[in-house]
């Protein structure tokens, strides 16, 4: 059974393990949204917004591909150019919105079902704090079944973090959406001289569903009134933290192709 619009809280954990150890843990929340039914839904809360300005808004502009195409038409575009069939039911979107004018969406999930109300693929739509943009595409040719999570594997393919050299995989680990959400991402770090994996760094999601009215989002954005904010805030923190401990920065390849022209 497919869950309602809604809202997710609970909390987000990072861990890295090499060179050195270094955990945090922050609350936070996001939405659940129909993506055929995202004016509706802004409509129907009086602080909430599509595409202007309020205390919780959604934009077109703050996702991937043309903001004048509706969401859905962009997904079904990026899984042809993939080649991934996509099913033909809803799709639901695990995000955040614009608070106070400003948002950054390190990940959002694209959960897309088929006409049965079944899962069948997922899209990780990833951000990094430099401005770009990569689709993850997950689905069954990718996915590894256990009994109560998905598990998907593929190669990260773009620079995310100047602490993270390139040469790391993904492992996506997640729970089907219901009552409760667990999104676990382990990056793997591949030495292709000895061939050997071994695990870098982990960050989880454990989030539990409330429904989408006044109140519940209310409450959510007295206790984070700026969610975004506080965000891109913490990963400043914590990529101080990382520099104190010495923690290595890798350039972006970008910049080290130029040098070696």
């Amino acid at each position: 059974m497919i869950p309602e619009p809604g809202i997710y809280t609970g909390t987000l954990r990072h861990r890295r393990f090499h060179p050195c150890k270094h955990e945090f843990n922050y609350k936070l929340f996001m939405v659940w949204l129909d993506i055929d039914r995202i004016p509706e839904l802004m409509a129907n809360l009086p602080w909430t917004s599509y595409n202007r300005f309020n205390w919780a808004s959604f934009e077109e502009r703050d996702h991937f591909g043309d903001p004048r195409l509706s969401l859905r038409e962009r997904v079904e575009r990026d899984a042809h150019a993939n080649k991934v069939p996509l099913p033909e039911g809803p799709i639901f979107l695990l995000t955040h919105l614009r608070y106070l004018g400003y948002c950054f969406n390190p990940i959002s999930f694209y959960f897309c079902y088929d006409k049965s109300g079944s899962l069948d693929t997922i899209l990780a739509e990833v951000n990094s704090t430099f401005g770009e943009s990569r689709n993850y595409w997950l689905w069954p040719q990718n996915r590894q079944d256990s009994s109560n999570s998905l598990h998907y594997r593929c190669p990260k393919t773009m620079h995310v973090s100047p602490f993270m050299a390139m040469n790391l995989d993904y492992e996506f680990v997640l729970t089907k959406p219901d009552h409760q959400l667990v999104a676990h991402i382990n990056t793997i770090e591949r030495d292709p001289a000895s061939e050997s994996h071994r695990p870098f760094f982990d960050a989880t999601l454990a989030l539990e569903r409330e429904p989408w009215t006044a109140r519940n989002l209310g409450r959510v954005l007295l206790r984070h009134p700026w969610m975004t904010a506080k965000l891109i805030g913490a990963i400043h923190w914590e990529a101080l933290r990382l520099f104190l401990k010495r923690v290595p920065v890798y350039t972006h390849p970008a910049q080290e192709a130029t040098k070696r022209i």
